[in-house]
């Protein structure tokens, strides 16, 4: 079971508190400008901050007790295929965690995943006023594994969509499902490419947990509050990254963002 899906089994049932529509819309609408906030970062087409980028890449590894890498930068996620040879995919680093005596010391890239998984799952148990899972009327969807449903942010308010998930949807759909996806199918068959992280796009779950934050909508303890602060920093900074355990491999940001379409500094067009 992955990290995620962990997360997903271990939700809490959606809590059936009736809201005032009024409410929560108003709760959406101050979200808003955090959330559009995050939705420049994810398609920001400015030039990465390389120097910040590689001081909070190397923070991570020295919180992991690693050396920090040496770095090595690229204009497109095409130009980093050829560097990426021996790093893991997801399925290593699951092999590696269902071994019964794994040999050697995990891969940094796992490391990396453990310790995010951590920090998400305890940003997601964390105490929440009751507005951000409440609902206006009974929700429809019976089985919590069961999508809910995609419509504009104030209908599915009053559909009975809590607001986390409308918050949500908010940033996975444009960033998450709208372009990190498409971008990563097209260069390789599902489950080649080695695990990396997304830097500005990754603002589909760090610009959630910031937006509840910022509504006063839960309560991080400090040490999580700190972290999720330096990954905020990252996005801001950064585009996609491959970490070794003696090289970094990271990705300029792209020039352009269109519809199905991103432009790199390199010059290559990636279409879907």
């Amino acid at each position: 079971m992955t990290a995620t899906a962990r997360r997903v089994a271990a939700a809490p049932a959606i809590r059936s508190v009736p809201r005032s529509p009024a409410h929560l819309i108003e709760l959406w609408h101050r979200a808003e400008p955090i959330l559009g906030e995050w939705l420049e970062v994810g398609r920001s087409t400015g030039p990465a901050d390389r120097a910040t980028t590689e001081h909070l890449i190397a923070g991570i590894y020295r919180r992991l007790h690693r050396r920090a890498p040496a770095f090595r930068w690229v204009d497109s996620p095409r130009k980093a295929l050829p560097l990426l040879t021996g790093l893991p995919t997801h399925r290593d680093l699951q092999s590696w965690v269902l071994a019964r005596r794994p040999q050697g010391t995990p891969p940094i890239a796992g490391d990396i995943a453990t310790a995010l998984a951590r920090l998400r799952g305890a940003l997601d148990d964390a105490p929440a006023l009751p507005d951000l899972t409440a609902t206006v009327k009974k929700p429809e969807k019976e089985d919590r594994h069961k999508p809910w449903p995609v419509l504009p942010p104030e209908r599915a308010i009053e559909a009975g969509v809590p607001l986390r998930e409308v918050l949500r949807q908010s940033l996975h759909i444009p960033i998450a499902a709208g372009l990190t996806w498409p971008v990563r199918a097209t260069l390789g068959p599902q489950g080649t490419l080695p695990v990396c992280w997304y830097g500005q796009q990754d603002a589909t779950w760090i610009g959630l947990h910031d937006t509840i934050r910022k509504l006063g909508l839960a309560s991080y303890r400090p040490r999580d509050a700190e972290q999720l602060d330096e990954w905020s920093a990252l996005a801001r900074a950064a585009g996609w990254w491959w970490p070794g355990e003696d090289v970094c491999v990271l990705v300029d940001r792209p020039t352009a963002v269109g519809p199905r379409r991103v432009g790199y500094r390199d010059g290559t067009t990636i279409s879907w």
